[in-house]
């Protein structure tokens, strides 16, 4: 799995002109892939990082704040952009297959005490968010 985690100071998702999901004040956006092979140990190993990354101010984790988390599930994070103009979405897991491990996911970052929202699986979304920092960190449960 792969994670993209930004910092946020608000942050919510937009879909069909209705906001169907977000936050106000400080949090994290959470832009999740998944490839194959992935299971529960990359989702228990993925939660564990994201809750208990120290980039909230004073060099607090998410977990330390209960802060907020938009999850968004991202296949593009698998895009494999070596050859060509054309990206190969390849590496990224089938819907039904990345769905509930995104889901699973969500329920990891609420056992850690984090408020977790969600964008709508599959859907084209508009997600706007206030960076902060900006702080951006990219996770790979692969290394």
């Amino acid at each position: 799995m792969r994670a993209v985690v930004q910092r946020a100071n608000g942050a919510s998702v937009t879909v069909a002109g209705d906001r169907v999901s977000g936050f106000y004040g400080p949090g994290l956006v959470v832009l999740a892939g998944v490839t194959h092979g992935d299971g529960p140990d990359q989702v228990a190993l993925l939660a564990r990082k994201i809750a208990q990354l120290r980039i909230m101010r004073e060099e607090l984790s998410a977990a330390d704040l209960g802060a907020p988390v938009l999850l968004i599930s991202q296949f593009t994070l698998y895009a494999d952009t070596r050859k060509g103009r054309r990206p190969s979405w390849n590496g990224a897991a089938p819907g039904p297959v990345a769905e509930p491990l995104v889901s699973d996911l969500g329920r990891g970052l609420a056992a850690y005490g984090l408020v977790v929202h969600e964008g709508i699986f599959g859907a084209d979304m508009a997600v706007e968010l206030v960076n902060d920092g900006p702080v951006t960190i990219l996770l790979d449960t692969d290394g």
